[in-house]
Formats: structure tokens, sequence, C-alpha cells
């Protein structure tokens, strides 16, 4: 007899496996969890032989369930990861976490009970997705990935290295700032210019003058609307382009002896 532990965190889900896994022979549901944390505890009350178990959990979710019963050492239960969630990125964390099985839950009933099955002899339970997904990761290899970001790493610059490496630990751009003595602005302007941005062999974008830097606004050859003519005769005299200041005023009113009488 083939002894089942159900973990899902929605009561609808573990009636209807329960219910589909009690017509099959030679298969018992032992045990329901509604997290990881309550599966990881069934298991040495209960002793199943295989789990059926959901990644998106509260408390504690399937994944880190998995490697909480398979790093201890002592015979673990098969665990088939059964989740609505078939993305490449969860199989290959499942597989890592010690998961002998990966299943989407709009398998049919007859292949999920015979995935159970597989589990319990020892064998691999998976999807065609889920081993399509280890095919393709077979076969681009470690040394593809690792010249990949050996490239994308050549392109930066000794400063945009070190700013990359402060994300790595996890760091704010504030306290990028602080460690590198960098202004935020800065630190931003190297995260925004990194070749990541464009990918590995490629050109980086030519960065745009500021506007009030630019020659073309000294000179008076650019026209950036109203708000730029009225700073153009200070930019003027600044750059000394303007070598006559305009006569000031003394008052605005005439003298009261120019008025009228």
């Amino acid at each position: 007899m083939i002894r089942v532990l159900l973990a899902d965190d929605d009561p609808l889900v573990r009636t209807g496996l329960k219910m589909m896994l009690r017509g099959a022979d030679g298969i018992e549901v032992v045990a329901e969890a509604a997290d990881g944390a309550q599966a990881a505890a069934a298991v040495g009350e209960h002793e199943p032989d295989v789990i059926l178990m959901d990644i998106r959990m509260p408390v504690m979710d399937g994944l880190a369930a998995t490697r909480a019963l398979t790093r201890d050492g002592r015979e673990a239960p098969q665990v088939i990861v059964l989740t609505t969630f078939d993305e490449h990125r969860l199989v290959l964390e499942a597989m890592r976490a010690g998961a002998a099985g990966f299943l989407a839950k709009h398998t049919a009933p007859e292949d999920i009970v015979a995935a159970v099955r597989r589990a319990a002899r020892g064998e691999p339970a998976l999807s065609p997705s889920a081993a399509r997904a280890l095919i393709e990761h077979a076969a681009a290899g470690p040394d593809d990935r690792g010249e990949h970001a050996r490239q994308r790493l050549a392109l930066l610059t000794e400063r945009e290295r070190e700013v990359a490496e402060a994300v790595a630990e996890g760091l704010s751009n504030t306290d990028i700032g602080a460690r590198l003595h960098l202004s935020l602005g800065t630190v931003k302007a190297h995260l925004s210019s990194a070749p990541g941005q464009t990918g590995p062999g490629q050109p980086r974008p030519a960065r745009t003058p500021h506007p009030r830097r630019s020659p073309a606004v000294l000179t008076g050859r650019a026209d950036r609307g109203r708000g730029a003519r009225r700073a153009l005769p200070r930019l003027r005299r600044r750059s000394g382009t303007d070598s006559a200041p305009r006569p000031r005023a003394s008052c605005r009113r005439p003298p009261r002896s120019c008025r009228r009488r």
C-alpha cells in the first residue's frame, strides 16, 4: 500500500486529490497539510511514502519544506511538486530542493496516479513540460552560461563593476553612494548605463548632454521654449559672449518734476 500525504493550502484541491486517489488500487491518503510546516511535521507521525506538495503555501512554501525533508540525511518520502505554476525556473528549483517529480495541476487524473506509483518505486515523475525544461537546461551547459556572464562583466568599467558588486550584496542606492562616495544621481547613472541594458557585444548608447551645458544653448542656437529664452541673457553673460550688459534703469516711474501738471 502506497501511503500519500497531501500538502496544499486550498481545501478544495486536497478534497479533489483525495477523492481521485481513493479510487486507485494500492494507494491510501494518510494525512493532509495546509502548509509546508504542517507537511514536515506530519511526515514523522504518518510516515508517508509519497507527498503531493504545492509550491505556493503560507508559513512555509513547498520548496522550503522539500529542502527541510531531504537535508536531514534520513530516508525521506518522495516529493512530487504539484502546482499551477508550470515554469522552467520552478522545475529547476524543485529538482535542486530534492523533489522526485514535477506535475502541473491540470495533469490528467490517471497521469497523477501513475506518477505516484513511479515515485513510490523510486523513479522520476515529470510532466512533458518539466522534462523539456530539464533537457534545455542540460543542453545549455555551464560553460555557455559562464561565458555569457563573463562577456557581460567584461563590458563594465571599474566603477560600474563596483556598483554591480554592491547591488549583488543587496545594498540600496543610498548605501552604495555612501560606500563609494558617489551621489545618488551618479549611482543611478551607473546602473542605467551598464552594458547589461543592451546585452553583450552591443555598443553603449550615446549619452545626451545636459541642456544647460550644451554648446548650442550657450551660443543661442537652440530654442527650448520660453524658459530657455529668458535664461539666455544670463547664460551669455556667464560665458562671456555678451560683453555689453544692458543699462540698468534707475526707476520705473519718472521723477515728479517730469510729470505733467
